[in-house]
Parts: C-alpha cells; structure tokens; sequence
C-alpha cells in the first residue's frame, strides 16, 4: 500500500478502531435519537440502542441495521428496486460509480440495498459538507463508509480541497480496494436533465499520472442511470422555481434542505430502477486525448451523459407528462385514460401540497408546467441519445 499524501482522517469514513467511540457518542445525540422515532415505533427503540451498542464495525453496521432499515424503507415507500446491466459489473475491480442525482439521500443507500441483496460490497458515499447541518450527522454518515465533500469555500481553499478529495478517491479506490460512489454533479438537477459537471472531471483528474484520460482510466468509472416512477420532492422543486421566478437571489434555508431530506426519505417513490453500464475505458481510448483539460472534460462527460441518458427506465408517468406539456398524443399508445387521469390527479395533489401565500392561477399553471418539465426531461433525453438528437 502507497503512503497517501494527504491525511485523510477528517474527510474520510471512520477507521474501524474509531468505531466504537463514535457510535457511543451518537446514541446520546437528542437529534439522532428524534430521527429515529420519526422512522420507527417507539417501543422497538431500546432493542435497536442496545445492538448499535454492540457494533464495532462498519461492515457489521451496514449489514445488520442498515440492511434492514433499507429493506424496510423499500418496501414501505417504493414499489420495488431494480438493478440491470449486472453483467459489466466485476468483482475483480473497484469502481467510480458515476450516476444522476435524484434524491440527496437515497440515491447511494438505494444503490447498496441492490448490492447488499446480491451479496456485492458497498460503495464508499460522497456527501457534500452542506448537508451536514449539525455534528450528529457527521458522524452517523462516516460510520456508514460516507466520505465528505467540503464546498463553500474560497478559491485557494477550494483548490486544496479538490486535490486532496481527488486523491483520497483514487487512494480508496486503489489502495483500500474500496468502489465510490458520487453522483454527476453538485446538487439535484430541478428539471431532472441530468447533465456531468466538467468540473467534477476535472477534479477526478487532480491526482494519478498520465494525461487527462489515463488518469480517469485508473478510476474505473461505471455510469449508473437511477430512474424513479414518482419523485417526492417534485412540488418543493416546483415551489423553489416559482419562488425564483419571484425572486432570482431566492436561497434555500437549511431548513428546505432538511425538509427535503426528509420528504425523499420517507415519501412514496413507485418503482425505483439502476442501469449500470460498462464503465468508460475503451470509450476513452477512442476518443484519444486531448491537450486542452476544458476540451477533455466536454468530451468525456458527454460519454457519461449519453450512457445514463440512453439507460432511463420510462414509465407511463413520463410518457403522460410529455403529451400533457406538448398537448399531444405522442405517446397515447403507451398508456390509457385511466393512467393519464390518475397522473393528472397525481400532479394536482402534489401542488396542493405548496405552501406559499397569493399564488395566483398563472403562478399554479406555471409550477404545473415546471412539474411536466421535470417528468418529460428523462424521455427526452433519452430519446435524443437514441435518435441522434432528434425528440
């Protein structure tokens, strides 16, 4: 094993040896206790306190509390979790698992549930520093093999930052022999057109040797398309466009973002699918390298965005939700009346749920609009990947 450059201790998931400490501390945290009881009967909650107790691990805490926590998420707020494309995976080889960003916590749990079932190791979890509002947090995701993403910072300490993230996940995938996953860019895309930061790139290539490419060939990259029927947090996007429109300096509140969190997780998704698709190499080397890192970076997220994007599970949601925004029949063959008027049902409720005063009949119809937007985006971009461009 190669002596890391960086110290990775305040980034990088708890060690092992740290364990125990850690999980002690958290099962005294008021806040992590209150979040247990929003997802569980209080009288099963002694049971649960006392194995965490025993747990000295995180492998044991995946498998033995999350494993079931997951199971249980699953089949309370979705209608089943698919895997495909099984067959590019090799256990052999550790992975950059690159996907579209859904939802902020479930994308990645969801993503180990499917390789839990299949007795496949899990991936070590990106999370952005934003969304670890209070200590508690912190520590219960590092304790289940989340790593952090600091953002927010100024320039000089954000390009520290990069490097140092760059290289802890090139360490972890060839050193710990560990797989990553981190999602395409930073942040949810709102209309769900899911498109590769270049800057995310740029950031993979900040450690190894080699030009641009060879280095992103040492990660192993895999795109992985995740398609959800229903998404939770549909109307809070479509209240933040409005507030926007409203307001073009309109900031989310911690608290939104912790609302957010909480509604993805505990809210109705229908089905939930992953595609994982051969991991980008070859591609790589077909394409050659360039000397100019902007052009590199353009080039290999379009690899990235045409694999997720031609990978979506369509469901009759979106078929709907395109006809309605067209005002056409385009995709009439590929549901019925009744479904169309169940989906129509479905998005009135969801705006029901808008919590905003004086929101006048164009202010609805325009967050119905942004809601069709959201729903049509993945066939679209499907479609454009399949038929060269032409939707």
């Amino acid at each position: 094993m190669n002596t890391p450059e960086y110290n990775f201790t305040d980034i990088s998931p708890y060690d092992d040896s740290q364990f125990h400490e850690k999980m002690e501390k958290l099962i005294k945290e008021p806040g992590f206790l209150h979040a247990i009881r929003y997802t569980m009967p209080e009288e099963d909650l002694p049971k649960l306190l006392s194995e965490l107790e025993k747990i000295d691990n995180k492998h044991d805490f995946q498998t033995k509390i999350m494993y079931p926590f997951l199971e249980m998420l699953a089949k309370t707020t979705t209608s089943g979790i698919s895997l495909g494309g099984i067959k590019y995976y090799n256990p052999s080889i550790n992975y950059v698992f690159l996907t579209n960003h859904r939802d902020i916590v479930l994308d990645a749990s969801f993503l180990n549930l499917a390789f839990l079932r299949r007795g496949m190791p899990t991936s070590e979890v990106a999370i952005g520093n934003n969304l670890l509002v209070f200590e508690w947090i912190n520590d219960l995701v590092r304790l289940n093999k989340s790593f952090i993403v600091k953002r927010n910072t100024g320039l000089r300490e954000g390009l520290e930052a990069a490097k140092k993230l760059s290289a802890y996940i090139r360490y972890a995938i060839l050193d710990k022999h560990e797989s990553i996953w981190i999602a395409q860019r930073e942040g949810r895309a709102k209309d769900s057109s899911d498109h590769t930061q270049e800057s995310l790139l740029k950031m993979l290539s900040l450690s190894g040797e080699g030009t641009f490419n060879e280095k992103l060939e040492g990660l192993n990259i895999m795109p992985v398309s995740i398609s959800y029927e229903y998404d939770p947090n549909d109307y809070l996007k479509a209240r933040e466009f409005l507030l926007r429109r409203r307001d073009p300096q309109f900031k989310k509140s911690q608290r939104d973002d912790l609302f957010s969190m909480e509604t993805g997780l505990l809210q109705f998704k229908g089905k939930v699918h992953f595609q994982m698709t051969p991991r980008i190499n070859t591609k790589l080397d077909q394409i050659g390298d360039f000397r100019d890192t902007n052009t590199a970076a353009k080039y290999v997220g379009a690899l990235i965005d045409n694999a997720i994007h031609r990978s979506y599970e369509i469901f009759p949601i979106n078929y709907i939700a395109y006809d309605m925004l067209h005002e056409s029949k385009r995709f009439a063959r590929k549901y019925n009346e009744e479904q169309r008027q169940e989906v129509e049902d479905y998005f009135n409720r969801q705006l029901n749920k808008v919590e905003l005063d004086d929101v006048t009949e164009e202010e609805r119809n325009y967050m119905m609009e942004m809601m069709l937007v959201m729903y049509s985006n993945p066939l679209k971009n499907k479609l454009k990947t399949l038929l060269g461009g032409i939707v």
